[in-house]
């Protein structure tokens, strides 16, 4: 209730976490977009979303620490998680397309659990973060601050969020990946490789949580084992706003987190991540109660 009080008393506070909360919205939302990619495309949930977001962010790290500036981790990240995307496709993830979707919530949690293990062994248990060498701006006679590297990190979503569509709706393998997303066996009959299409978007989705990964890095934190918050986020975004919406996933993105942030700020840091996993409780009973009317209103 205190927090609440300091909310109403200044607001320029309130002012801060939604600023905050929308910049790191953003970075959500094209985690969660890779994630409505493979399940729109390949009826796929992919748990191991975090992990990848993990990956791409301690190459930005390392890249840090050799002396490199972490921006260079965005594309480079996203170059070898397409590679690592496209391996496990071929070594596992080929094996569940077409099988039961909780065969594949099996498979992908496997996966996550040993990136996890992996990032552990060799990165160490640490917190860590890509120092970006960017400045702060203060606002509102230095009450607001907003960190150059989180708005730089911002506008680079909007411009990979955008390339990904023109690529999606331009490009001959886009085209064939939503061919395929809309019906698998014509895509066949009309002589798609729908194995090369499914390689292709699975890797791809690595690939964009590869780059997401190096903005977290440098705006935010990483660690081995917080991949999963990612993974639920990514989720709940797609639950909230369907498969293939690029606008509502943004939408969906931006809201969760400023809720997330006016959560932690209220509730204390302590129940954040707490408060994403009951909130994901709460979008998968309305969202079940929604499609129980629809159907009833279908009958």
């Amino acid at each position: 209730m205190d927090n609440l009080q300091i909310l109403i008393d200044a607001p320029i506070v309130s002012v801060q976490l939604l600023v905050d909360g929308l910049l790191i919205g953003a970075i959500f939302a094209l985690a969660a977009y890779g994630m409505a990619l493979v399940w729109g495309v390949m009826n796929i949930i992919n748990v191991t979303q975090g992990e990848y977001v993990m990956l791409g962010g301690f190459i930005a790290v390392v890249l840090g620490d050799a002396g490199f500036h972490p921006l260079i981790g965005v594309p480079l990240a996203a170059v070898l998680l397409y590679a690592l995307g496209w391996l496990l496709y071929r070594g596992v993830i080929f094996r569940v397309v077409d099988r039961d979707l909780f065969i594949s919530i099996l498979a992908t949690f496997g996966i996550s659990i040993v990136l996890q293990q992996l990032m552990n062994q060799g990165f160490g248990s640490d917190v860590r973060t890509a120092e970006s060498g960017f400045d702060t701006w203060f606002l509102f006679d230095n009450q607001v601050t907003v960190s150059q590297i989180k708005v730089l990190a911002f506008c680079l979503v909007l411009v990979l969020g955008t390339c990904l569509v023109v690529f999606l709706k331009t490009s001959k393998l886009g085209q064939a990946i939503r061919a395929t997303a809309q019906n698998a066996r014509a895509a066949r009959v009309l002589g798609i490789d729908t194995d090369r299409v499914y390689a292709a978007t699975f890797a791809l989705n690595a690939a964009i949580c590869g780059a997401t990964g190096a903005l977290v890095a440098m705006a935010y934190t990483i660690h081995p084992y917080i991949g999963l918050p990612y993974t639920v986020r990514s989720f709940m975004i797609v639950i909230i706003a369907g498969l293939g919406n690029l606008a509502g996933v943004l939408a969906a993105g931006l809201g969760l987190g400023a809720a997330e942030n006016f959560a932690g700020f209220l509730l204390g840091a302590e129940y954040q991540i707490a408060f994403v996993f009951g909130l994901l409780v709460v979008v998968l009973l309305i969202r079940s109660r929604w499609l129980d009317r629809k159907r009833q209103y279908l009958k």
